[in-house]
């Protein structure tokens, strides 16, 4: 196809009736006849037409084809036309006849039925996350799967824009908008039950990357026993949010489960006794007793902004999703300093990294000695299918590395592929985790500027596990498998 990008209005008036292709032709291939001679037919194509559609088109006239390249929103405005039945086909293009062409193709019953099965499977499969992009060739679409990114169909590149406005349509979003991110909510019915979604469209090269975050019912009511801690870091973390005041801290990357955790721990926390208000962006899911806000930037209603309004409710518990600058975190350690029991996440690798991380934040090390109860590090890696996992005798050098760190095991397990687990060998996550509690001595190394390395050091000669020894223990127990281990915790 010539680079020259040809305009509609130099072969006016275009070909119509049945001189023209179909609408439904146009639509599905992205391409209209702009003119036809007894050698030759000149035919205008989008970007992202299918391969074949040269070869297709000259079988279908028997003779020479040549393609020109011409701009979307000119194809969209002829075909809106010809959908609205107008005369005209030289006019000048217009954002609404473009709109009515994307209204039209997001409101088709195949579109409508696409749409609709991919984000019903994604959920019936357990995914987290669906990601539809565009491609240079095609639109791929992927789910989440158990943390795991797996590309589960593919379709032709130009029907990406009637993909795209049906999500728009659906979560509320401007279909014309293709230059900005924007932000919306969806919310799905599989099985009687409505699953909420987030939706999160960013422009790209070639298009448009759309996620689809997946808020699972499963984990909404899932207790702190049940997330895959062991006996022990269940009873210190338990032990942290009984006490009456100070900030108790999760950490981990974006997709580990802090939010999860801290949304168990409100379960707990919650009685009629006490007022728990959370600042959630966004609420994923809904806890009983407890007043939740959800952010809105384009509003002004940052962490830092709710927080200052929330102090003036009399609340006894607080949760702030993220501490995400310094103003928020401020003011979250200022109200654990003044009697109430915060609970927060940050982005740090591990949990020794969050006294640092808020000293960076421009909060003082007395501040942080004195109301820092606590920090849980967390990962989450895959399960070993029970269905298809058989136990094998560990490799000379898996045993000499898991003695290194004080476990011995006389069997690992690996799976091999079923029908449960999709071939992978996994089904499901569990959480691997780290935690300290705060005291006296510690209290003295931070107000020390005692760096990260040295509070490790310290936790480790009192019996502190990391993040990798946890996923170790979890290994040797057959819940997961090494690799799972180097994987999210860097062996």
């Amino acid at each position: 196809m010539s680079a020259t990008i040809a305009s509609l209005a130099e072969f006016a008036p275009l070909p119509s009736g049945e001189a023209q292709y179909s609408v439904e032709f146009m639509k599905s291939h992205g391409a209209l006849k702009l003119a036809e001679g007894p050698g030759e037919v000149l035919v205008g194509a989008v970007p992202g037409h299918p391969e074949n559609l040269l070869s297709r088109l000259e079988r279908y006239h028997g003779k020479p084809v040549r393609l020109l390249q011409i701009e979307g929103s000119e194809f969209a405005a002829f075909l809106g036309r010809a959908l609205s039945g107008e005369e005209g086909p030289g006019r000048a293009a217009s954002e609404e006849d473009e709109r009515i062409l994307l209204d039209r193709l997001a409101h088709d019953a195949p579109v409508v039925n696409l749409v609709n099965s991919v984000l019903i499977d994604a959920v019936r499969l357990g995914a987290s996350d669906i990601h539809i992009e565009a491609l240079s060739e095609r639109v791929r679409v992927r789910y989440r799967l158990d943390g795991v990114l797996k590309t589960q169909a593919t379709y032709e590149a130009s029907r990406f824009a009637a993909i795209a406005s049906r999500i728009k349509i659906m979560a509320n979003l401007n279909i014309m908008e293709r230059r900005r991110p924007q932000d919306g909510r969806v919310t799905v019915s599989v099985g009687g039950q409505d699953v909420d979604m987030r939706v999160s469209i960013v422009p790209i090269a070639r298009g448009e990357s759309i996620v689809l975050r997946i808020f699972g019912a499963s984990e909404a009511s899932l207790g702190l026993d049940q997330l895959g801690f062991d006996a022990a870091q269940v009873a210190l973390a338990r032990s942290l949010y009984r006490v009456p005041h100070g900030l108790l801290l999760a950490t981990g990357p974006t997709g580990s489960g802090k939010t999860t955790t801290l949304g168990a721990m409100l379960r707990e926390i919650s009685t009629d006794e006490i007022k728990v208000v959370s600042i959630e962006d966004p609420v994923e899911h809904l806890v009983e007793g407890v007043a939740q806000i959800q952010t809105n930037e384009q509003i002004h209603l940052g962490f830092d902004v709710i927080l200052r309004r929330v102090l003036r409710q009399d609340p006894n518990v607080i949760m702030v999703g993220e501490m995400r600058d310094a103003q928020t975190a401020e003011l979250a350690v200022r109200a654990a300093l003044t009697g109430h029991l915060v609970l927060s996440t940050l982005h740090t690798n591990d949990s020794v990294s969050a006294v640092t991380r808020l000293k960076n934040m421009g909060v003082e090390p007395y501040l942080v000695a004195s109301t820092l109860r606590g920090v849980l590090a967390q990962r989450l890696v895959r399960r070993l299918c029970p269905d298809c996992a058989t136990e094998r005798t560990p490799r000379p050098a898996e045993a000499a590395f898991l003695a290194r760190h004080g476990i011995e095991a006389a069997t690992l397990r690996e799976s091999r592929g079923c029908p449960r687990c999709g071939g992978t060998g996994y089904r499901g996550r569990v959480a691997i985790a780290e935690i300290f509690a705060m005291d006296e001595e510690l209290e003295g190394l931070i107000l020390a500027g005692a760096g990260a390395g040295k509070l490790r050091s310290f936790l480790e000669g009192r019996g502190f596990a990391s993040l990798l020894v946890d996923g170790l223990r979890k290994a040797a127990a057959g819940l997961t498998s090494l690799a799972e281990v180097e994987r999210e915790a860097g062996l």
